[in-house]
């Protein structure tokens, strides 16, 4: 079975599109699925707790 590199440049096209919306989707589910909204408003608020005086 000979590949030549317009077959592997279309299946990489191809199959590489699929993959990156499917990796797209499912970080777009992590981040709103519901058990992590308590996570994230932490990570939110937790940049300013320590910025009470200037930095030194």
């Amino acid at each position: 079975m000979d590949i030549d590199h317009g077959a592997l440049v279309g299946f990489a096209k191809s199959w590489g599109l699929f993959y990156l919306i499917g990796m797209f989707v499912c970080v777009v589910i992590y981040a709103f699925w519901p058990g992590n909204r308590k996570r994230f408003d932490d990570a939110k608020r937790s940049i300013l707790d320590k910025d009470d005086r200037p930095w030194q």
